[in-house]
């Protein structure tokens, strides 16, 4: 059996995946780790499951699981995925927009080599990405990423500056720039764009366009990409997770095939 570990920090991103692995008889999450003052609302949350993992708020010393997963956000990269790279334990992240943060893939690089461990970037709400890699590597020119979300999931953002996403009527860009200066305005929207940016051109090269839609029910990601390889576009319909509209249902679905490509005997 594949054990692991699982970084959950409260959220609907990680609740999500436990559920889908109940199924999974190959692969066991033994922990969970939440801020401290987050345990008690963790653990009732978790208490339904068949095979409730531990709810912790730090690894224990000494302790060392197959896998780490991090879905808690970028706090999580600084305070548990740096330390367990270091210690030799793998780590699969799924908030690759921290990764926009100068110097912080520096820092994971160097804590990998130190460990003799690897982090692994999942492509989350997002397909395309090994073609993505692949044209890089025969000559990739221009690649154009454009977010399309309901009006609502921009509350709390940048976005709010722009029109008023309560009462908008169309569609409306919010914002048309780099994939770094989107990571920086949009920091928890940020992970497409810098998922494709890593994968692609670098954040300075990509461009993003995000549009806060009030007629929408979907999040819609649209790739363009042209080079010397050829070119390619993708549109992809990704339903709102629905504990959080700001999240792709599709996001914990990428966690879920990761771990079972790590857990199975056969991986694609």
């Amino acid at each position: 059996m594949f054990r692991g570990g699982l970084f959950l920090s409260g959220g609907p991103r990680g609740a999500g995946v436990l559920e889908l692995l109940e199924n999974d008889p190959q692969l066991r999450v033994d922990a969970v780790i939440v801020p401290r003052d987050s345990e008690t609302q963790v653990r009732h949350r978790l208490a339904s499951l068949r095979r409730p993992p531990r709810v912790l708020s730090a690894l224990p010393a000494g302790e060392r699981p197959d896998l780490l997963v991090e879905c808690a956000g970028h706090r999580a990269i600084e305070q548990h995925v740096l330390p367990a790279l270091a210690q030799g334990i793998p780590c699969l992240v799924v908030s690759v927009g921290a990764l926009s943060e100068p110097g912080l893939v520096e820092r994971l690089e160097v804590a990998a080599q130190a460990g003799g461990s690897r982090i692994e970037l999942l492509p989350g709400a997002i397909g395309a990405i090994d073609a993505l890699s692949a044209a890089r590597v025969g000559g990739l020119e221009s690649v154009r990423y454009t977010g399309r979300k309901p009006a609502s999931a921009w509350l709390g953002t940048p976005g709010e500056t722009v029109c008023d996403l309560q009462r908008l009527e169309k569609a409306r860009v919010i914002f048309d720039g780099s994939a770094r200066e989107a990571a920086r305005l949009y920091p928890k929207n940020a992970n497409v764009a810098a998922t494709l940016s890593l994968a692609g051109l670098g954040l300075d090269r990509t461009q993003v366009r995000l549009i806060a839609d009030p007629e929408s029910c979907e999040n819609v990601h649209q790739v363009e990409a042209s080079g010397a390889f050829g070119g390619f576009e993708l549109t992809l319909r990704g339903k709102p997770l629905a504990a959080n509209p700001k999240t792709s249902a599709l996001t914990v679905y990428s966690v879920v095939r990761a771990l079972g490509n790590h857990a199975h005997a056969i991986s694609i």
